[in-house]
């Protein structure tokens, strides 16, 4: 059985507590229905599909390497918090 190696791809750039919005710049391509982990802090380590992203206020299905892009998320998170896939 191949273990599956998961890979840092992005960071937490800001958070919007009140949309819970996280703003996270992206090492990779990444697109709407992909899983990705979520670490940071003492507690914070969870998985989320990505449901939907935005540039500029504007939806879009994927987001290019070193794009800065705003992700709706489950739980609070801070900047510095790291996104696996």
């Amino acid at each position: 059985m191949a273990i599956k190696k998961i890979k840092q791809i992005g960071a937490v750039t800001h958070y919007f507590s009140n949309i819970k919005v996280a703003v996270i710049k992206f090492k990779e391509p990444i697109k709407v229905g992909d899983t990705v982990k979520i670490t940071g802090g003492e507690k914070t380590d969870f998985k989320q599909k990505i449901t939907s992203m935005q540039i500029d206020h504007k939806k879009v299905a994927l987001a290019k390497k070193g794009q800065e892009v705003g992700v709706k998320v489950k739980q609070p998170i801070r900047e510095g918090y790291r996104i696996y896939k």
